[in-house]
């Protein structure tokens, strides 16, 4: 038996992973003391990982050094263990290696035995999983929203910005979602139930959100870039910002993020924290209790734009890194 892997050698330049990654091959890895061997069955494809693949040093971890496996979030089984607390036939989940099988330790990868008890493992990637977590946090934790308040999310028909939406709406809240082409925006309105769809390819962004009476009081940003500096001079007096993603820089290699609008963060008495999920990692089981109400409540929906087979890793990836999904972008590495 051999083991497939996504080996990074180069720092991709914008988009093309293809001259950047190379799918090689080795024996099935076999798990060393206080390790474990997961045969995978799911990828996750996540925006946070594009700032892995850079050369950059001042990013939330070190990058990745060139020359080896590609990481990101896993979804399988134990097939060997020697760590304790986890045995052969578990269904886990970490930041193991896109692979047909990651071999892992527990601390260092974040590995979580699941719940089996749900109709679709996938939605241990979705609303039960990190995407789910950051999205509460970033809403109740950071931005603090409350019910009645006009709540705006970014990227709203990715993985964590449809996850913010519900949980926002969920919560009593208005919610304003942004998305780019005219079927995210029906998506966002006909299937989450948002109260209203800006489409940021074709609508003036400031001039739709200027109509909003009594402003935006908290904003959950994926993206940066122009949609920030659109939303700044929109924001009700005193409005939080959740800052999750910066996206719209990711594939520019000596982009900056902004704002131009500074001065609005003045004008407006603007308070804006910048996070990621790695902050509430331990606390991501106390999310869960609700989000699993929700789930089998039918309140709690994720789309998943799903690529079979491991060798067609990096056509997923760059569906999510182009936004050209809508919901969460899986690969099915299953064999």
């Amino acid at each position: 038996m051999t083991n497939r892997f996504w080996r990074l050698d180069a720092h991709p330049h914008g988009n093309d992973f293809a001259s950047a990654f190379s799918l090689q091959n080795e024996d099935v890895p076999t798990a060393g003391p206080g390790q474990v061997v997961i045969k995978n069955d799911y990828l996750s494809m996540d925006a946070g990982t594009r700032m892995w693949i850079t050369p950059r040093t001042d990013g939330y971890q070190p990058p990745l050094p060139l020359g080896s496996k590609m990481v990101g979030l896993c979804l399988g089984r134990i097939t060997q263990s020697q760590a304790e607390g986890f045995a052969v036939g578990d269904l886990v989940r970490c930041f193991g290696q896109w692979a047909d099988y990651a071999v892992v330790s527990p601390a260092e990868s974040g590995l979580m035995k699941l719940d089996e008890d749900v109709a679709d493992v996938r939605q241990h990637f979705g609303a039960l999983g990190m995407n789910a977590w950051t999205a509460w946090a970033g809403l109740v934790e950071v931005a603090k929203i409350q019910p009645g308040e006009t709540v705006l999310i970014s990227a709203a028909a990715g993985a964590t910005g449809s996850l913010a939406c519900q949980i926002a709406r969920n919560l009593g809240c208005k919610v304003i979602g942004i998305a780019g082409g005219p079927d995210k925006c029906r998506f966002l309105v006909e299937e989450l139930g948002v109260d209203l769809a800006i489409d940021y390819k074709s609508d003036d962004v400031e001039a739709e959100l200027a109509k909003v009476e009594g402003g935006i009081n908290a904003y959950f940003d994926n993206v940066g870039g122009p949609i920030l500096d659109a939303v700044l001079p929109n924001m009700a007096h005193y409005g939080r910002i959740a800052l999750c993603g910066l996206v719209a820089t990711y594939d520019k290699d000596n982009a900056t993020a902004g704002p131009a609008r500074f001065d609005q963060i003045l004008m407006r008495r603007l308070t804006i924290s910048g996070f990621f999920i790695p902050d509430f990692l331990e606390r991501g089981t106390d999310f869960l209790p609700q989000l699993r109400k929700w789930l089998d409540e039918g309140k709690l929906v994720m789309h998943f734009d799903e690529t079979k087979g491991l060798e067609h890793t990096l056509d997923a990836y760059s569906r999510m890194l182009t936004g050209r999904n809508i919901g969460k972008v899986v690969v099915d590495v299953r064999t």
